[in-house]
């Protein structure tokens, strides 16, 4: 909890309310954002994402699985967060294990939509491999590194990353195999295939404070706040996901207009993520160039 005196508080929502945030920023105004991707060899892909403060590193396993009864055609993906004590104080203990608890639910609604799927930021069907028999299972970690505020933008932006940093091998099925048994699969030790994100979404976290509300809040401005909505929205401007949290209700006139807005903010963070991913994959292409 940010322990800030009433001048301070005073001082942080008069400048939302006169549209001029304590470090400069507008109220629909990011942070500068930086990406590094293939941080974790091991990985199927990895990404780091540094948000202002806000540090976070995603990484995405990829496992040959079986598909769920209920969904014989589609893949699956499981998304676990975890907060580092030494991110802030109040991640020790407890804390930080009802805040991942927290974080990974939230990641799980924004990026996979409803339980049928219908919604899913991931396009879940790619990860077939053999109807009902074979798929892909995608193990996605994050990890808190450090953190000032708006934690949950800067995972979804760094899930991004590390999926459009992700191979997965190709796979032979063999021909023979019956109806009724498992078939055989070949791995390939040498062939990959590029995960595909276009389809993958950025997540707008829109937090109230007083009368207003801001993009990219900061932890001194997420303790001002009444509540907050994260949207998740991708290129083509659909929305994947949507989750609140804070105790004060909000009208739902309040929400569409939240959802318009982040809209809007999206395309801005779309483009400059994009630009900052192709950045740090031409830069890991590079290394020997010591970029």
């Amino acid at each position: 909890m940010v322990g800030l005196s009433l001048g301070e508080q005073n001082f942080i929502k008069g400048g939302i309310a006169q549209d001029l945030r304590t470090d400069g920023r507008n109220r629909l105004a990011y942070r500068p954002i930086f990406v590094e991707t293939g941080v974790i060899p091991q990985a199927s892909g990895s990404a780091r994402v540094k948000l202002g403060a806000t540090d976070v590193i995603a990484s995405v396993k990829a496992e040959l699985g079986k598909p769920n009864l209920s969904h014989p055609d589609k893949g699956k993906v499981s998304i676990y967060v975890d907060c580092s004590p030494t991110a802030e104080p109040t991640f020790e203990g407890r804390g930080g294990e009802e805040l991942s608890a927290e974080l990974s639910s939230a990641l799980q609604r924004c990026l996979l939509g409803g339980k049928s799927g219908a919604g899913a930021g991931i396009d879940l069907s790619s990860l077939s491999i053999v109807e009902g028999k074979v798929c892909w299972d995608l193990y996605i970690d994050g990890l808190v590194v450090s953190s000032d505020g708006n934690v949950l933008d800067a995972l979804g932006a760094a899930i991004k990353a590390a999926l459009s940093n992700t191979v997965i091998p190709k796979v032979q099925v063999a021909a023979n195999a019956s109806s009724d048994e498992q078939p055989e699969v070949d791995v390939s030790d040498e062939e990959f295939l590029q995960f595909d994100t276009s389809g993958v979404p950025v997540i707008i976290t829109l937090t109230k404070v007083g009368k207003h509300y801001i993009v990219d809040a900061t932890t001194e401005e997420e303790s001002q706040m009444s509540s907050a909505v994260s949207v998740s929205i991708n290129r083509q401007g659909r929305i994947c996901g949507l989750t609140k949290r804070g105790g004060a209700g909000l009208d739902p006139s309040i929400i569409l207009d939240m959802i318009s807005v982040a809209k809007h903010v999206s395309e801005q963070l779309i483009n400059k993520l994009d630009s900052e991913i192709a950045a740090a994959e031409a830069c890991d292409e590079e290394t020997e160039m010591d970029c």
